[in-house]
C-alpha cells in the first residue's frame, strides 16, 4: 500500500529541495529519519503514585501511533518530587518507514487542525541540524482518541528527525510535506496570524 505523505515526498519535496537548494547529487536531499512520540506521566512514578495513570497513557499512545509504547524509567532520583531513580515516568515511540509518514500525515492534516485557534506550529523549533521538536497539550486533536473513554488530558512531545544538515533545509523538507508552519499563507487550515 503506497502512503500518501510518501508519495508526496517523492514526487513534490524530492524536485522542489533539489531546485531551492541546487543539489547535484539525489543522496544530499534530506529525508525523514524518525519520529519519537513522548508522553510523561510523572505521578505515576512519584512515591504513593497511581501506576494507572501510565497505563491509560500508554493505552492512548498505542492508539493514536498504532505501534507498541515502550516505558521510559527515571535517570536519577528527585526527593523534591517524590521520584526514585528507576521508576516509571512515561512512555514513548520511536516511528520508521511506513507507519512514520501515516502518523505524519495525520498529524499535519487532521491533528493540528483541530487545535482550537490553530495558527501554524513555531517555524524556529528546530535544534540547529534540520531536527524539529514540538509539543501537544493534550492528546485529544487525534481523531482516534475516543473522548468518553479518556481518564485524564495529557501532552505529549513529538520529535522528529532528518538528515538534513541546517535548519533552513529542514523547514522546507517538512514545508514541501504539507507541515502547517505559523506565517505560510499558500496553507488553507493555517491562520496567517503570528
Amino acid at each position: 500500500m503506497a502512503v500518501r505523505l510518501k508519495e508526496k515526498y517523492l514526487t513534490d519535496a524530492i524536485p522542489a529541495l533539489q531546485k531551492e537548494f541546487g543539489y547535484k547529487n539525489v543522496m544530499e536531499i534530506p529525508k525523514l529519519e524518525k519520529v519519537v512520540v513522548n508522553m510523561g506521566v510523572g505521578a505515576a512514578g512519584q512515591t504513593g503514585g497511581d501506576p494507572k495513570l501510565l497505563d491509560h497513557a500508554i493505552a492512548d499512545m498505542e492508539t493514536i501511533t498504532g505501534q507498541k509504547a515502550t516505558v521510559t524509567l527515571s535517570k536519577k532520583s528527585i526527593a523534591n518530587f517524590k521520584l526514585r531513580e528507576g521508576a516509571k515516568v512515561g512512555c514513548k515511540v520511536t516511528l520508521r518507514g511506513q507507519i512514520m509518514y501515516e502518523f505524519l500525515d495525520r498529524l499535519f492534516n487532521s491533528a493540528l487542525p483541530r487545535v482550537r485557534d490553530f495558527g501554524g506550529v513555531n517555524p524556529k523549533s528546530f535544534d540547529g541540524r534540520g531536527n524539529f521538536a514540538m509539543g501537544l497539550k493534550e492528546q485529544l486533536i487525534f481523531p482516534e482518541i475516543v473522548y468518553d473513554k479518556i481518564d485524564k488530558i495529557r501532552g505529549m512531545d513529538i520529535i522528529i528527525t532528518t538528515t538534513a544538515k541546517t535548519d533552513a533545509e529542514g523547514r522546507s523538507l517538512l514545508r514541501a510535506l504539507g507541515m502547517p508552519f505559523r506565517g505560510d499563507r499558500d496553507r488553507g487550515t493555517a491562520n496567517t496570524k503570528a
